[in-house]
């Protein structure tokens, strides 16, 4: 089979090492990809991933067996619903389920109108109208989260007044993140760990994935700005059986059957990022696709062809194939560029990489790096995931960050106490 998988990050290289190792992958090819999925598939990166006319003429011309739509953005712009249309088999949702990450406003009156439980909130589409409601409630720390993509930046928790109004103006006012601020979100804090549960669905089947845990916060101890992820674990020690059953049972079948009954079938990779409150198991937000670097600590993990998943779904025969996990732990690194998730510089050459973009005692994934003159270099705010698995989780980490001390660029900078709150956990 020949497969085109669109997109450039991390998410993507960790895909394309999935499905390579399928005895049915004969080539793969990639757009745009980056300096290290250049080294394993054929890359167009003169096309962008939202540039969907000329994904449509790129898949006529490479006539692929199957295409795989790994970031947002292209899946709520609708390229699953053009290259469908066009004939192409397709991993990923069409646009009307894809709205489920698309719009916090649609996916938190989804929740409320079918009773999954989450954060209670109110939607706003005037500042002036969400400054009074702040007001007026005055609780505190609150959640302020932009309506649309934005790139896994657009959630502030406010500790106070002053921060929350500051939130709703650089959102609605402002428009630090364009038109996706044109609507917000305002929902209570919520307390207890995080998980991160990757499913597969055809939109009637669903296998959920191992879970894992992201580390949003750009410095040690969760200090910093959130950025798209700067490390993961998986699995999750957090989610413990009785807390997976539950959730099953309240939440991720609840949201397929909800979709569903709304003529939105969702068919691809469901993310759920899911809370274990005092209250019970809660949901924080979906993604409509793989995370990122979540893909890159659980694909690893898959002891079934990504290929057979992938093709029973589009075949709406997910219930046919027996997805296996290997019992292993796994744990990545996100090495950074030094500024971000803020301003940062590009360009500078990586050093520890081999010809393949790797290096010894792990695996590299590329999320923002570009390939020229023979050499790697840096061309985005998250650069490296520097990724091992392991039979538990200090080995994985030992590995992974033994790795990522071989390796160095100007400014780098990644987080030290990856895994540290896994470790620690204690049911």
């Amino acid at each position: 089979m020949n497969i085109l998988v669109i997109g450039g990050g991390g998410r993507e290289h960790a895909i394309i090492m999935k499905l390579s190792e399928s005895e049915k992958c004969e080539k793969i090819w990639c757009a745009p990809g980056n300096g290290g999925i250049s080294r394993y598939a054929e890359c167009f990166p003169e096309i962008k991933a939202t540039d969907l006319d000329s994904i449509c003429e790129l898949a006529k011309e490479l006539d692929p067996d199957l295409v795989v739509v790994a970031p947002d953005d292209p899946l709520v712009m609708g390229l699953v619903d053009r290259l469908n249309d066009l004939g192409f088999k397709t991993f990923g949702p069409k646009a009307n389920a894809a709205i489920i990450e698309g719009s916090k406003v649609f996916s938190k009156d989804l929740m409320k109108k079918y009773n999954i439980p989450t954060a209670a909130y109110e939607t706003f589409d005037n500042a002036d109208a969400a400054i009074a409601y702040l007001k007026e409630q005055n609780k505190f720390p609150t959640v302020v989260k932009a309506d649309g993509l934005a790139l896994g930046k657009g959630v502030i928790i406010a500790q106070n007044l002053d921060e929350a109004v500051d939130a709703v103006k650089n959102i609605m006012e402002d428009k630090v993140f364009g038109e996706s601020g044109s609507k917000v979100v305002i929902e209570e804090f919520l307390t207890g760990p995080e998980i991160s549960v990757l499913s597969f669905t055809d939109g009637n089947t669903v296998v959920p994935m191992i879970s894992s845990m992201d580390h949003k916060r750009a410095y040690d101890n969760d200090e910093g700005l959130n950025t798209g992820g700067m490390g993961t674990i998986a699995p999750n020690p957090c989610y413990t059986d009785e807390r997976a059953k539950e959730a099953l049972e309240t939440i991720i079948y609840p949201t397929i059957n909800a979709l569903k009954s709304e003529g939105r079938p969702f068919t691809g990779c469901l993310y759920f990022g899911l809370m274990a409150t005092p209250n019970g198991m809660k949901v924080i937000e979906y993604n409509c696709r793989f995370g990122d670097p979540e893909a890159q600590v659980v694909l690893p993990l898959l002891d079934t062809d990504l290929v057979d998943i992938m093709l029973s779904i589009c075949d709406g025969k997910l219930s046919e194939i027996d997805v296996k996990w290997k019992n292993d732990s796994c744990a990545c690194v996100v090495m950074a560029s030094g500024g971000y998730p803020v301003k940062y510089e590009s360009g500078k050459e990586i050093s520890g990489l081999d010809a393949k973009g790797q290096c010894q005692g792990a695996f590299v994934y590329h999320a923002g790096t570009k390939f020229a003159d023979d050499k790697f270099l840096t061309a985005g705010g998250r650069v490296l995931g520097v990724t091992s698995t392991g039979e538990d989780l200090q080995s994985a980490l030992d590995n992974a960050y033994a790795a990522v001390k071989s390796i160095d660029f100007d400014k780098a900078h990644y987080r030290n106490d990856i895994g540290q709150r896994a470790l620690c956990f204690k049911n």
